[in-house]
């Protein structure tokens, strides 16, 4: 099925989506009213926008109690990118409460499918964007992401992830979550589409105070695949030491080997003042500060947001001057940390996950975002990709994460990592 037979992926997504749950709101009459535009790789193509991203005319929920009823009046400036270059959006799609977690399970709006395993989570907080991807309801799926909503749920959908450089594309009419790390992105069939979606969403959006200026000459589309020979691929040494599922580690082997038999150079980078699990750590505060901060009207109040979500805003409120500074000092290590590696290294190659998908109803694993959290941390493009896992079930996940607004190369490098 065509990412551009609009009726058949409507009707597909009435049939199939109710056991899945990626769309909280399908505008079929907005779909099959838009016209074609007859030209462009994108022009007709079907795509979801995650609930925290204006969208004029759909309810903007963030999956919030408090927002439920917030109608966008006008489309946020990557909403409009998307629409100029010709694609169709489909409706709004499931994210985890307040884009703070990977589940996709939210009180009051409903639990989101893994479309790969029944009762499996798609990750998050981008999941529905993921979820609808697997599932053939749509070939691209705008998602956000501030220490790995995007590229989580790719991991675990077996989809492709993108995580842009940071104000590369604008914020503005996206509900946010922490200005310091928020990052609109895609999740995506292929690595190509990913570029395509990526400069489809490029629109000069001065509002956001992060967004900066596209540099001359810049694309995501490479003009003629990457050239391996002698580019320098380093393998984080704090990743190499981190716990994970076999089959990641497998993955993540497998496609070092691969690079290498393309003639890069695969090895072992130091980085000694990032350790993954306190840097997470460090970042989920600081994620909680700012958001306490930008939503305070909604921590006090029971009807707002669930328990869980006011008592994550309640933590960064209250966590103090101190603990908040020395968190941000911990996270600028981390950032040089990685900028310097990539002064020796074109790109950096490393699991997405630690784990694959898991059962809804389980404890998360703390460790979600361990690998991820890095490329937010340190404003670097990254995209996600699936690996076949040596078990034979859910699919495995690597990363590649390269140099500010080196898209072109690391799209480039995924296409050719998965290529039959």
């Amino acid at each position: 099925m065509s990412g551009s037979d609009i009726p058949a992926l409507l009707d597909r997504i009435a049939r199939e989506d109710p056991a899945i749950g990626a769309f909280w709101q399908v505008d079929a009459p907005g779909a099959l009213a838009t016209p074609r535009r007859g030209d462009g790789e994108l022009d007709g193509v079907a795509i979801g926008i995650k609930d925290n991203v204006d969208v004029a005319g759909l309810r903007t929920t963030a999956g919030i109690a408090a927002f439920r009823n917030r109608v966008a009046t006008t489309d946020a400036p990557c909403v409009r990118g998307l629409r100029a270059a010709g694609l169709v959006i489909l409706g709004k799609l499931a994210m985890h409460e307040g884009a703070l977690g990977a589940t996709t399970d939210t009180p009051g709006f409903g639990r989101c499918i893994n479309p790969l395993r029944e009762g499996f989570t798609p990750g998050g907080s981008s999941g529905g964007s993921g979820a609808a991807v697997a599932a053939g309801f749509v070939p691209l799926a705008v998602g956000s992401d501030t220490m790995g909503s995007v590229r989580i749920p790719a991991a675990y959908c077996g989809v492709v992830g993108l995580k842009p450089t940071q104000g590369l594309i604008g914020r503005s009419g996206v509900v946010p979550l922490s200005p310091a790390l928020d990052t609109v992105g895609m999740l995506t069939r292929t690595p190509r589409l990913a570029a395509l979606g990526l400069e489809a969403m490029l629109c000069d959006d001065p509002e956001d105070p992060g967004w900066r200026p596209t540099p001359t000459g810049w694309r995501a589309v490479a003009e003629a695949p990457p050239r391996l020979d002698g580019l320098r691929i380093g393998l984080p040494e704090p990743v190499l030491a981190a716990t994970m599922e076999p089959e990641l580690r497998a993955a993540w082997a497998a496609a070092a080997v691969r690079l290498r038999e393309a003639g890069a150079v695969v090895e072992p980078v130091p980085m000694p003042a990032w350790n993954p699990s306190v840097a997470r750590r460090a970042g989920l505060l600081l994620v909680e500060a700012e958001a306490a901060a930008l939503h305070a009207e909604l921590v006090d109040d029971p009807q707002a947001a669930s328990p869980g979500f006011r008592a994550a805003l309640a933590y960064g409120r209250d966590a103090g001057t101190v603990r908040l500074v020395r968190a941000l000092h911990r996270l600028e290590e981390v950032k040089a940390a990685a900028l310097r590696a990539l002064q020796s290294c074109d790109a950096l190659l490393m699991p997405t996950a630690p784990q694959r998908a898991f059962a809804h109803g389980t404890p998360a694993p703390v460790d979600q975002a361990d690998f991820t959290a890095l490329a937010n941390f340190a404003g670097l493009p990254a995209i996600a990709l699936p690996w076949p896992a040596q078990d034979g079930g859910l699919p495995a996940s690597v990363q590649l994460v390269g140099r500010p607004y080196a898209e072109a190369l690391i799209l480039g490098m995924a296409e050719l990592l998965i290529a039959p």
